[in-house]
């Protein structure tokens, strides 16, 4: 398959290129064309948990701080300054001159009002947001923030998951209304579509000066999206995007050779995984057997995946969280060599000789789907690849409807255990484990300021979590762009594009 499809990424910038010469990239008309595969349902931040719709909300709306891409130090941007009155509150002053895309100035209120949002209403990943207990606008300009208990790492979410709604504009449009038509106080605004499957944003012209984010050099940015694997990297050799990312090797390889186009690798604060029905939440069936889900690691090369699809940079970490991550103890972590008779020998004393059926759900590349098949094949699993788009498949996953699930988590960018443990153990729709002690340990583990404790109860939990072999980590990955060479763009390692540092040479 890898190999076809590496043969028509061939033949298809042959054609493109024999073809009548046209200009690269759309710099005179100022828009930054995109094209990307995933089609955003929901754009209010809170809304949605795909990479796509978080990237947006860092360009429509700003967090109260800010987290440098190169440094990941935490630094101002809609607060100017803060302090902690106590271990569970923290007082923000927020910046003189910000204003929403609707020409409101941003206030203390607002800042009251998205904390109140975030309490009260449906979440996509509530899961996120378990330390906020609340928030008070002392006066205008200055907003208390309180945590149910210690939270060490709240500036680090602060940064990148509490983009700021403005109350008077979502109460007059409601939340589904403003769904539609967000209003946030970022350096682009979400401008009419041009077309169906289309969205545009424009440069913010009253974005604050000063602030880290800047005022972006480039006008507009204009998003395809599209539902089909190759359709982004068609769009770009057709000179019909500037930009496109996370595809495959032979896509890489192809896109390399056209002299206008060139390809960038940056590391990403992200991890594949393979997750496994140990509750039973699908039916009970052999995967509520520790034994058969410690089969099915064995079974897998993970190692040969990762050179495959991953490329150069990328790693199998035997923890099941990202390596950087503080509190990610690959040490506590029981390893799963690549062993398929060790997987048959654990299939037959679980009382499985001649293997099992099962689904394997999935939105990540469809060729890499298809090789875990498959390792699971070759010992005797049969695994029945379900192939949908990534917000269908999360869905599908949350129902409890999803034996195995072939997914990957960026943790939205939070180099913290705190960020990744809780989503998949602590509770949430995709907890398949559903181990009311393991929840009990990952989110206490969270709120603890004993660094060293803190340390000692997530080595704790990843002990558990891969003795049960309750969730295979795959592989880590480096996020692949091909991008015009017409555009200035710099990948960051916590996988959040940043167009609006962006310019043309």
């Amino acid at each position: 398959m890898l190999g076809r499809r590496a043969l028509g990424g061939a033949a298809l910038l042959a054609s493109l290129l024999a073809g009548p010469r046209i200009a690269r990239a759309q710099k005179a008309a100022d828009a930054l064309r995109v094209t990307w595969r995933d089609a955003v349902p929901d754009l209010d931040p809170y809304r949605n948990q795909l990479r796509a719709g978080f990237v947006l909300a860092h360009h429509i709306w700003d967090c109260l701080v800010d987290r440098d891409p190169e440094t990941f130090q935490i630094r101002p941007l809609l607060a100017l300054s803060w302090q902690r009155e106590s271990a569970t509150a923290l007082v923000f002053t927020l910046r003189p001159g910000a204003v929403f895309h609707d020409g409101a100035p941003l206030t203390a209120q607002d800042v009251a009002y998205t904390v109140n949002v975030v309490l009260t209403e449906p979440l996509a990943v509530p899961a996120l947001y378990t330390w906020l207990a609340g928030a008070d606008a002392l006066d205008e300009t200055h907003v208390r923030i309180t945590l149910h208990e210690p939270f060490p790492a709240v500036l680090e979410y602060l940064a990148m998951v509490l983009p700021i709604l403005p109350r008077a504009a979502r109460e007059r449009l409601g939340a589904e209304g403003f769904a539609q038509t967000p209003v946030g106080t970022g350096p682009y605004r979400l401008a009419v579509a041009p077309a169906p499957g289309v969205l545009m944003l424009e440069r913010f012209e009253s974005y604050f000066p000063g602030g880290p984010k800047g005022r972006p050099a480039i006008g507009r940015v204009v998003i395809r999206q599209v539902t089909e694997p190759l359709e982004e990297f068609t769009d770009l050799l057709a000179d019909r995007a500037d930009w496109i990312w996370e595809f495959g090797p032979a896509e890489a390889a192809a896109i390399a050779q056209a002299p206008a186009l060139q390809v960038l690798r940056g590391e990403s604060l992200r991890l594949g995984y393979l997750s496994m029905d140990a509750a039973g939440r699908s039916g009970a069936g052999p995967l509520t057997d520790r034994r058969v889900r410690q089969a099915i690691c064995h079974a897998i090369d993970r190692a040969s995946i990762a050179r495959t699809f991953g490329g150069f940079g990328t790693r199998v970490p035997d923890a099941p969280c990202y390596p950087t991550q503080f509190g990610c103890d690959a040490g506590a972590a029981v390893r799963y060599p690549y062993d398929p008779a060790r997987a048959k020998a654990l299939l037959l004393a679980a009382g499985h000789p001649a293997g099992f059926a099962t689904d394997l759900v999935s939105y990540v590349l469809p060729e890499e789907g298809a090789v875990v098949r498959t390792y699971l094949q070759a010992v005797g699993i049969t695994a029945n690849l379900v192939q949908l788009p990534a917000a269908e498949a999360v869905l599908r996953a949350e129902a409890g409807q999803a034996p195995l699930f072939l997914g990957t988590w960026g943790s939205y960018s939070i180099n913290d255990v705190a960020a990744f443990l809780p989503h998949f153990f602590g509770g949430g729709p995709l907890d398949y484990a559903r181990d009311p002690d393991l929840a009990a340990l990952v989110l206490g583990a969270g709120r603890n300021e004993n660094v060293d404790q803190r340390r000692r109860d997530y080595a704790q939990a990843i002990r558990l979590i891969t003795e049960a072999a309750l969730w295979l980590p795959m592989r880590t990955y480096t996020t692949t762009y091909g991008i015009s060479r017409a555009l200035e763009f710099r990948p960051s390692s916590d996988e959040l594009p940043r167009w609006y540092l962006s310019r043309w040479r």
